[in-house]
């Protein structure tokens, strides 16, 4: 069971000018106290031959390298730094999957670093991103360096079980305390869930040779050897799963893709980006312009409702607010910022979180210049993006080609072929991701039904009495700066309805709700006619999951829509585990809710009308992309 998670207890032991941690829950220490760096090389890089088979990697190869415990990060950041020396000069990707039980706290974190002057670098990239000690994964994305990082908090017990084997793990460090120390670490059901996540090629190292580990090894096909150890140590463990018959499997060649995404908003061009900063070439399509839907409204707010700590590793709003802060930070639409969550239900259910989370993430504050009338909490960590600028910092990636037209109908082969309303070819591709929201459904087969959910937003100056730029409210509606001079708020929910006319009744509606916060400050504001406003439609699935993956195998074809009044926050991690899907890399979510996400889900429930398919296309004049 997942569950609050326990940061690790250290002591101090300083040797040759170095601070060695040691953990108190374990008794043992983090590494050698001989030189830890030179224990990881020689026992986890070259135990699984890294150095040859990392610089061998071919143009757009993805190789993973799993960790049974990331303490330090030390093995990582070496691994890393072997990966700078040797990776070639093409598009070839490593990821990290590590597991950890009782994550250091940031400063242990750099305190136990500062002993390798040689990875403070990466060091200082890794600490910029590390993560809170919410249980669960936590993507770390470095593109620059074609590197990434799932960063797993909780018990390997209930840990490997979860991770979606979407490819094969290609080499273990199996690390952790001793065995006599930490024998849950070493268990057999562990253990098994390690090789479920392993294949033929996949190598395994580690310090240990103790027998639980070499026969629960030996027991799935591994093949072992007891090579010399680090220093004074004799043996260490050395296996490789090897194939019967010593064949070489033959696997496709990677290669770089060529991505068609339909749509523009929020959904597509969060998909657009992670094929691109993975440099495929990435063509996107919306007759209606970039951010011409529900996600044009001119500021974005990330406000996750939080849940009981328990369900943290699978609530999708929470993991996807994690990962949405790491993402938008790269770009300058984004605005860091605090949200004051108010209770409106007052059942005292709000009040009871901030013990549950990390310290100082949510904390009861009170807010004179708005006079509440409800009590709340405020979540320390949240933002707000501006969603023009961001589109059009997208829209300049060098992979990325915007094209304002409409495609109407694909084909059922492969390579795809998208058509336009004269059914002219202006693309062949290997993957397409409809991100259309209402319109989705005339690409796919009994395609679930999503109903639209009318929203307005007003705006309205209130420079004579401005609220702090880096602050949000929320409370049934919300309100925030929209800049030094206006303040923004809203947003009114007609569901089934997709009338997008600014309505005065809608200024009211965001109004009312301002005035069950602060009667006072709603007062201060001009009168609605001079406020501005904008509505829009939004797509809700009927679960309020957004609808994430391949509707048809027989098809290259995919589903990211439905993601209601959340698509800010849910997008960056949905493109993530759609472009690991679709491109055979590791999952950044646990399998439960990756089946949450699943178009299949509504399949068995309803069916809806056939879409136009082409069967085989006569014309073929191509545009000039």
């Amino acid at each position: 069971m997942f569950s609050a998670i326990e940061m690790a207890e250290l002591d101090w032991q300083q040797v040759d000018g170095i601070d060695v941690p040691i953990s108190k829950q374990f008794g043992d220490v983090y590494f050698s106290k001989d030189n830890g760096l030179l224990e990881t090389r020689h026992v986890f890089l070259n135990g699984n031959d890294l150095t040859e088979r990392l610089a061998q990697l071919d143009d757009y190869a993805y190789f993973c390298v799993g960790e049974t415990g990331f303490g330090t990060g030390l093995n990582i950041l070496a691994l890393w730094q072997l990966w700078q020396q040797v990776r070639p000069d093409n598009h070839s990707h490593l990821h990290a999957i590590s597991v950890e039980k009782f994550p250091l706290s940031k400063p242990d974190l750099i305190r136990a670093l500062n002993a390798w002057e040689e990875l403070r670098p990466l060091a200082k990239q890794l600490l910029a991103q590390y993560p809170l000690p919410i249980s669960g994964c936590h993507r770390l994305n470095f593109p620059e360096e074609r590197f990434s990082l799932d960063l797993w908090l909780g018990d390997a017990e209930d840990v490997f079980p979860v991770i979606p084997k979407t490819r094969q793990v290609n080499a273990w460090f199996l690390d952790g305390f001793a065995p006599s120390c930490n024998p849950e670490l070493w268990q057999q059901n562990v253990l098994d869930q390690i090789i479920r996540l392993s294949d033929v090629g996949t190598t395994f190292a580690s310090f240990s040779v103790a027998g639980i580990l070499k026969r629960g090894l030996k027991q799935h096909g591994i093949q072992i050897s007891r090579p010399r150890g680090f220093m004074h140590k004799r043996e260490m463990l050395k296996g490789i799963w090897a194939s019967e018959d010593h064949l070489t499997q033959q696997q496709t060649r990677p290669a770089q893709k060529t991505i068609a995404v339909l749509g523009a908003g929020i959904a597509g061009l969060s998909t657009a980006w992670a094929f691109a900063q993975r440099g495929h070439k990435v063509h996107l399509f919306d007759g209606n312009g970039a951010l011409s839907g529900g996600s044009g409204n001119p500021l974005a707010l990330l406000n996750p409702k939080l849940c009981p700590i328990q369900q943290s590793h699978e609530h999708l709003m929470l993991v996807s607010w994690q990962y949405a802060l790491r993402h938008y930070a790269q770009f300058k639409a984004f605005r860091p910022l605090q949200v004051s969550q108010f209770d409106l239900k007052a059942n005292g259910e709000l009040a009871k979180l901030p013990a549950q989370y990390p310290e100082d993430l949510l904390t009861a504050q009170t807010h004179p210049e708005l006079n509440s009338v409800l009590s709340g909490i405020t979540l320390t960590q949240a933002g707000a993006v501006s969603p023009h600028q961001l589109r059009d910092e997208i829209l300049a990636h060098k992979n990325i080609h915007f094209h304002p037209q409409h495609i109407t109908a694909l084909s059922n082969q492969t390579p795809v072929q998208l058509l336009d309303q004269q059914h002219s070819v202006w693309l062949e591709a290997d993957h397409v991701i409809a991100c259309c929201a209402l319109d989705n459904a005339q690409f796919f087969e009994n395609y679930p039904v999503l109903k639209p959910i009318r929203g307005q937003v007003s705006w309205v100056n209130n420079a004579a009495q401005p609220l702090a730029i880096d602050q949000a409210y929320s409370y049934g509606g919300y309100c925030m700066q929209l800049n030094v001079q206006e303040l923004i708020l809203g947003a009114s929910f007609h569901p089934q309805r997709d009338d997008v006319d600014v309505l005065e009744a809608d200024h009211q509606h965001n109004l009312e709700l301002l005035r069950q916060l602060s009667p006072e400050y709603a007062a201060t504001l001009p009168e609605i006619k001079n406020w501005q406003g904008r509505a829009s439609v939004r797509a809700q699935s009927q679960d309020y999951f957004p609808l994430l993956g391949k509707p048809n195998t027989e098809r290259e074809v995919y589903s990211f829509a439905g993601l209601g009044s959340k698509g800010f926050l849910y997008a960056p991690l949905c493109a993530e585990i759609l472009a690991a899907e679709i491109l055979g890399e590791a999952c950044p979510v646990p399998m439960t809710l990756r089946q949450k996400l699943q178009v299949q889900r509504f399949h068995k429930k309803q069916k809806v009308k056939k879409p136009y398919f082409v069967q085989e296309v006569k014309t073929n004049k191509e545009k000039e992309l």
